[in-house]
């Protein structure tokens, strides 16, 4: 069997190496590298130690100053960031010169951590929403250490604050992580208010270019999605996913799709709902209910419920 092997390596390398000098995607930049995924991830556990302090680390306060565990912590993770932010604006910089990327990389890190207490503001009220829209749930501590709709929309509001400093390669990095971990994609390019609820949140997806309001709740599979997009990259930077305002409710299955398709406040989408239209102010939209036929053992006694 080794024999074999030996025999055919000569090709399989050639051939390897004929796909890297074809594509371009493997004539990495000499000098250069990517910004690590595992340092990336250990930033976002570290940053939610602080953010949510004694959850997911020992921190304990008691009879101690919060304010030294919390600054020692933000300078650690300000060196992390910087070293990441330098990775990734180097590789995807064409015309920057070493020491512009150094300025470039410590101002997106000074003015990140200036929105963190923001950002701990916004996850707080997220919790909120998730213990008042959920009778299942016992405690917003249960919610913060378990729920992944939770997890999933910490990952997005921190990968956010980099998106809208056009951070390249990071924040769709934090994003896919949450995404492999709860099932729940959440582009960072997305606009989501406050009070913000996914009930289970598996499946759902929530397009780049989405704008969602306040006090809004999602349920499983839910999909706020793009029409088709064959047009690929001509599509970039514009309007291509639903604006859902306050107070809606869409349930599981639903897909509301396409740039121009605005869900008015107040309103309730049905489950598995197709929607490629604006629907306006506090209306209720649900599919017409099949009918269930149920036949008995013997295929003579027939029960129908519509549902």
């Amino acid at each position: 069997m080794g024999e074999v092997f030996n025999n055919s390596i000569r090709d399989i390398v050639s051939g390897i190496v004929e796909n890297y000098q074809a594509e371009e995607i493997f004539i990495t930049k000499p000098g250069l590298k990517f910004p690590s995924r595992r340092v990336i991830i250990d930033f976002l556990r570290n940053t939610r130690r602080v953010l949510f302090p004694g959850y997911f680390g020992n921190e304990n306060f008691t009879g101690a100053n919060p304010a030294y565990f919390v600054g020692n912590s933000l300078l650690d993770l300000k060196q992390e960031l910087c070293e990441q932010l330098f990775a990734a604006l180097s590789y995807t910089s064409e015309e920057q010169n070493e020491d512009q990327i150094c300025e470039r990389a410590e101002k997106i890190c000074t003015e990140f951590f200036k929105k963190l207490p923001y950002v701990q503001n916004m996850l707080l009220k997220d919790v909120q929403a998730a213990f008042d829209g959920d009778p299942a749930a016992k405690s917003k501590e249960e919610i913060i250490l378990s729920y992944p709709g939770v997890f999933a929309i910490y990952v997005y509001r921190i990968a956010h604050e980099l998106y809208v400093q056009n951070v390249p390669l990071i924040p769709r990095i934090m994003t896919e992580y949450a995404h492999s971990r709860t099932g729940i994609d959440i582009n960072a390019g997305a606009v989501i208010g406050e009070y913000f609820f996914m009930d289970h949140g598996t499946g759902i997806v929530i397009g780049e270019t989405t704008v969602i309001g306040d006090h809004v709740k999602l349920y499983q599979g839910v999909t706020l999605g793009a029409l088709s997009t064959r047009m690929g990259q001509q599509l970039s930077g514009v309007k291509r996913h639903p604006t859902i305002e306050n107070n809606v409710t869409i349930y599981s299955n639903a897909s509301v799709l396409g740039g121009n398709t605005v869900i008015g406040e107040n309103t309730v989408i049905g489950g598995s709902a197709f929607i490629t239209e604006s629907v306006p102010a506090d209306t209720k939209v649900s599919i017409k209910s099949p009918e269930l036929t149920l036949k008995g053992p013997k295929q003579k006694d027939v029960w129908y419920w519509e549902i």
